[in-house]
């Protein structure tokens, strides 16, 4: 009977070791991880993750007042494969943009739109084209335009304000006032900034002279 109550003790001792082992283990194994939800292991370009923030950037109107005409000339090298500009030019893969701003989607006489893109009310203002040239295929789906889009919200200014200049020349849209003040507030800092070092360096002068 004394035997059978040992060996029942070191069971009962034994379930009780290795059951405080695996907690011991567990913590150690967890021990500098914070609680977090688990997310993708890796990022694949155009699948947007759970509760990520787009960074907006300044707005479209801040981008097309610094734009530069000669950068877009540069960024439409990309379409000239498919596309020609200048005026009476003929379609090719893709229709002749000259005077393209301001006109409707679809406007080029004799050239075969998607309907995907022809059912788009309204016309080729700067936002239509910027959001166009960001991505076709989220802009138009259906479009039979195959190219992937301009990443680079300055890229797509300078290519935007460069087709405008090709016989549309329309005003550039007003920079909100909200956005002069900051571009202001940012000069007065960086003035500020300047005419600081500028006395530290006087000072610094001054007192290397006197000693």
């Amino acid at each position: 009977m004394s035997n059978n109550n040992t060996i029942a003790g070191w069971v009962l001792f034994g379930g009780i070791a290795a059951l405080g082992f695996s907690i011991a283990s567990g913590k150690y194994f967890h021990a500098g991880k914070h609680d977090r939800p688990e997310v993708m292991g890796f990022v694949i370009e155009g699948v947007e993750t759970s509760g990520a923030v787009a960074d907006a950037g300044p707005p479209l109107e801040a981008l097309l007042a610094s734009a530069d005409i000669a950068a877009g000339q540069k960024v439409y090298a990309k379409c000239a494969a498919c596309h020609t500009i200048n005026e009476g030019g003929a379609n090719g893969i893709g229709p002749n943009l000259w005077n393209s701003m301001g006109q409707p989607h679809g406007h080029v006489a004799g050239f075969a739109y998607s309907e995907a893109l022809k059912s788009i009310p309204g016309n080729w203002d700067w936002a239509s084209m910027d959001a166009w040239l960001k991505s076709p295929r989220r802009y138009a789906d259906g479009t039979k335009m195959t190219f992937a889009g301009l990443g680079k919200a300055e890229d797509r200014a300078n290519l935007i304000v460069y087709l405008n200049a090709q016989g549309s020349n329309l005003p550039l849209p007003a920079v909100p006032e909200v956005v002069e003040e900051v571009a202001e507030e940012a000069v007065a800092d960086e003035d500020a900034a300047a005419v600081a070092v500028a006395e530290e360096t006087v000072e610094a002068d001054t007192a290397a002279a006197t000693e």
